[in-house]
């Protein structure tokens, strides 16, 4: 296998990564400090990518495309919060399950009743369709872009949490949230943001995969597992445990499926090696993810209770 591949695969093991990081930190923050579970993340996530695909096909502009899939997931987060899911925080974690089960279900309906079942494509404007030269391989440079706004928005995040005043009631609701609200700190309103700034994430990881996957009903289903599997792996609650798993996870599946096949052909017969090479990287994940629980139960970097 030419390291020419093996590095261009890197590359998209990074970009998954980054994809991965926008909806896992939404949701660490919302299970590591409302102790809330939500399965209709990812339904967010599609929310965002169909906002995206129909702005773009009203108005033809890619950069008011990714605006709508990143404004109307977090409109959409904030009526979530204060219709129903602020009701159900204090709520054990099976009733957070069966609601928000349910509401993904509803999502997924919802969008084959308004757009239809037939997948959506979105076009890149002729500008970012062009590929690049990375340390000499062509690469495509929209999904370079990619990785350059999931860094953005970690420098962005690392900047809310640890340098501003609502970050430290973020930080401190992870150690104590009943001591904030003690405080005097109207944590409704702070679950609110967190929220919303959750559901925008996930509806701007939607809006950029838009040109790159078909939006389409489901979309968000099986990426909701990886983004479990992320804030395990990190540690519930914290950002920068998010931001490292999610890029962990990304190459480990990509390189994964790509290169372990091919390093099973040399030793053992084809057919064999293609069914072993391909059984033993969809499970790649979750053997990293048993082995960091195995070592550390609680994450790779956990929020530290004080």
């Amino acid at each position: 296998m030419s390291p020419q591949l093996v590095f261009m695969q890197a590359l998209n093991g990074l970009q998954y990564g980054i994809l991965l990081f926008l909806l896992a930190a939404g949701l660490t923050l919302v299970f590591g400090i409302m102790s809330f579970i939500n399965l209709a993340h990812g339904a967010l996530y599609m929310m965002g990518a169909y906002f995206a695909a129909a702005a773009f096909g009203y108005t033809g502009s890619f950069g008011l495309a990714i605006i709508a899939g990143l404004g109307g997931a977090t409109l959409l987060g904030v009526l979530l919060d204060r219709s129903g899911f602020c009701r159900l925080y204090p709520r054990q974690h099976l009733d957070q399950v069966l609601a928000t089960f349910g509401l993904m279900l509803f999502f997924n309906e919802a969008v084959r009743m308004i757009w239809g079942s037939a997948p959506i494509f979105m076009s890149l404007p002729d500008a970012l369709g062009n590929t690049v030269m990375v340390l000499g391989t062509p690469y495509p440079l929209y999904r370079l872009l990619i990785i350059l706004a999931g860094l953005l928005v970690a420098l962005g995040l690392y900047l809310l949490i640890e340098r501003t005043r609502i970050g430290m009631l973020i930080r401190a609701g992870a150690s104590n949230r009943a001591m904030v609200s003690a405080l005097g700190v109207n944590i409704g309103w702070l679950n609110t943001f967190i929220f919303a700034l959750g559901a925008g994430l996930a509806g701007l990881g939607g809006a950029l995969m838009g040109p790159i996957l078909s939006v389409q009903p489901g979309m968000g289903d099986s990426i909701l597992i990886m983004t479990l599997v992320v804030i395990v792996i990190g540690g519930i609650g914290s950002i920068r445990g998010a931001f490292l798993g999610a890029l962990v996870v990304g190459l480990v599946d990509t390189l994964g499926r790509t290169i372990l096949p091919g390093l099973l052909r040399q030793a053992l017969a084809q057919d064999l090696a293609s069914t072993l090479g391909a059984a033993l990287s969809s499970m790649a994940v979750y053997i990293l993810m048993v082995v960091v629980l195995v070592i550390k139960p609680e994450g790779l970097f956990p929020v530290k209770k004080r």
